[in-house]
């Protein structure tokens, strides 16, 4: 059974490293929230690029562009020389994944490019961007609660907790099948 207060071990059945069902996560934000998550991990002073890539299985150029992004929006710090890396420039418990997402991928999320308040329909598609706009704010629910800190600790907030409780979080569906209407999912009460 899996400890709720900690982040699980292995990957539920079904799931595994990278597989994102309906939800898309790119390689870029992927790789740039576990290269923070070693820069929060780290004893202090600077971290070598090498040493991140190595820890994460991430390619090193691909990294030292991320590690620039983070550095360019202020959330990382580097020097260069023999004794030089990078480090965090704010601490751990500040810093949210949504920060560093944004700092690599933009918003958390777009429409065709746009953002969900900026996107208009007509006719029966009227209230979509309303949709749009809930996503939105579930990824912000989530990605702004999450500090790198508490990764490290491996601990979660309450309430990203209580989401990842129900059993239903951890299944994913396949693209094309029918997922039944919340009610007939959810297990009833006896009466």
């Amino acid at each position: 059974m899996r400890e709720l207060g900690h982040w699980p071990q292995r990957f539920p059945p079904g799931g595994g490293l990278g597989e994102n069902a309906a939800m898309h996560v790119s390689a870029k934000a992927d790789y740039a929230v576990r290269a923070a998550i070693e820069l929060a991990a780290a004893e202090a002073g600077p971290v070598k690029g090498e040493r991140i890539a190595d820890a994460q299985q991430i390619p090193l150029k691909f990294l030292e562009n991320i590690l620039a992004d983070l550095r360019h929006a202020g959330y990382v710090q580097s020097q260069r020389g023999a004794e030089g890396g990078y480090w965090l420039a704010e601490p751990a418990d500040t810093i949210t994944l949504a920060d560093i997402i944004r700092a690599v991928d933009g918003p958390l999320a777009n429409v065709r490019g746009a953002r969900p308040e900026s996107v208009e329909y007509t006719g029966s598609a009227s209230h979509l961007v309303e949709v749009w706009i809930a996503v939105r704010v579930s990824l912000r629910s989530v990605l702004e609660r999450v500090t790198l800190a508490d990764l490290v600790a491996g601990v979660l907030p309450a309430p990203v907790k209580e989401l990842i409780a129900d059993a239903d979080a951890w299944v994913s569906r396949s693209a094309g099948g029918h997922t039944p209407p919340p009610q007939a999912r959810r297990p009833t009460a006896p009466r």
